[in-house]
């Protein structure tokens, strides 16, 4: 009976170890009974600062124009666990097609762009990441390690996931990145005191304004600089496909013309900033790249327009691009 007693005595010990040393789940957040300090506390977090537009662009220019590539390759598949040969050939399209195929249209015209890329998709493709800085005018930025979703990782994961890409791409490359883009553009709690703390130009992942401006953190200027995005001005709403979801936009490809074309008109009515965000594996089939190409001579009908990566314009318009005109 003594036996079974202290038995019993030595259950409720640990019962009630158990339970003091379990945490108490935090009492789901109700925000519709937040205060209006705790609704400004969240939405001022990151914010947009003054406008960093010039009075003119480089060389008198009337707009900026920033056309830029998200070189994802494989890597979304591999974030999401999905192995199957058949949707890693569409990254690999991408390395093997899709690339040169951009930079032979950005040679023709003589034009710079800024490739995104993931730190995996450059130690998988290091021939294609050569092509590029081969031609000594375009940018290459951080864009993630394997295209993580940042909003599900924690403070240290981000931060050691960031560092390790900047130091992939500086070695691959041999130059430190200047700036990023967020995988999926996720922008999370974290991401700008990373971006801080790395000593970032730029960040280009937050949609506030059609022009570039500096970013605030919970109400004061940080000195990075912001190149907004717009889903208007990414090619994936359009041309993206899965065959796991019921969503087949493949819209025509001069249709998308005709929106990114009056997007840049209304830029160049406004001097100010014109920012197309696209990703190799969408935009480099041929229908879709005879549409930029289309485009780009669209824009060259027109008079002073700047094409220039995203570190020059953000380096112009941080410091009134005394930098490039030492360059």
């Amino acid at each position: 009976m003594k036996k079974f007693f202290w038995i019993h005595i030595g259950l409720l010990v640990l019962l009630s170890i158990s339970i003091s040393c379990t945490k108490t789940p935090a009492p789901e957040e109700k925000p519709w009974e937040w205060s209006l300090e705790q609704v400004q506390s969240k939405v001022n977090r990151v914010r947009a600062g003054k406008d960093l537009t010039p009075e003119s662009w480089l060389g008198g220019a009337r707009v900026a124009v920033a056309l830029s590539f998200d070189f994802d390759a494989e890597t979304n598949a591999l974030r999401d666990l999905n192995l199957s040969p058949g949707t890693f050939s569409q990254g690999e399209y991408a390395a093997r097609v899709a690339v040169p195929r951009i930079l032979n249209l950005l040679d023709k015209y003589d034009i710079p762009a800024s490739f995104f890329v993931p730190a995996v998709t450059a130690l998988l493709h290091k021939e294609e990441i050569q092509a590029i800085i081969s031609k000594n005018r375009h940018e290459i930025g951080l864009h993630g390690w394997i295209h993580e979703r940042n909003s599900l990782l924690s403070e240290k994961e981000e931060t050691e996931l960031m560092q390790k890409s900047f130091d992939t791409l500086k070695e691959l490359t041999g130059k430190a990145p200047v700036g990023i883009r967020t995988p999926s553009w996720d922008f999370s709690l974290y991401t700008l005191a990373i971006i801080k703390k790395m000593g970032l130009l730029y960040d280009s992942s937050l949609m506030a304004d059609d022009r570039p401006y500096e970013i605030l953190e919970d109400g004061k200027p940080t000195g990075v600089v912001e190149l907004p995005v717009e889903w208007l001005l990414d090619d994936y709403p359009y041309f993206g496909f899965s065959r796991y979801t019921s969503v087949r936009p493949h819209i025509k490809p001069m249709d998308v013309f005709s929106i990114w074309a009056a997007e840049f008109e209304k830029a160049y009515e406004e001097g100010t900033l014109f920012v197309l965000t696209m990703h190799p594996k969408y935009i480099g089939h041929r229908s879709r790249i005879a549409m930029l190409e289309t485009l780009i001579q669209y824009m060259q009908t027109h008079a002073d327009v700047w094409f220039a990566t995203h570190e020059d314009i953000a380096r112009y318009v941080k410091d009134g691009g005394e930098s490039l005109k030492l360059s």
